[in-house]
């Protein structure tokens, strides 16, 4: 099973968006100019563990994302359902 890496000192929260559409314009439009690469995932995660954060709309109705703590991530991983499966990849 695939997990995501620990946040780095300047990344404090990790970001899950909700939405596709949203993760190509992140991946795309962000990411590849950033580092030179995007990519976009698909994952299924526990109910139970997203009950403890609130959707957080980031500039738009269609830009919705929770908005995990860095110390949280290895929680986040555990609570994932299947596997993380790569669905675009840009740059």
């Amino acid at each position: 099973m695939r997990t995501f890496p620990p946040r780095l000192a300047e990344q404090p929260i990790f970001y899950p968006v909700l939405s596709e559409a949203y993760a190509v314009k992140i991946a795309r439009d962000c990411n590849v100019p950033a580092s030179g690469k995007g990519y976009v995932t698909r994952f299924v995660i526990a109910k139970k563990f997203l009950d403890r954060y609130q959707v957080h709309e980031a500039g738009g109705k269609d830009h919705l994302e929770y908005w995990i703590p860095a110390e949280d991530v290895g929680a986040f991983n555990e609570a994932i359902i299947g596997q993380i499966e790569v669905v675009a990849e840009f740059g």
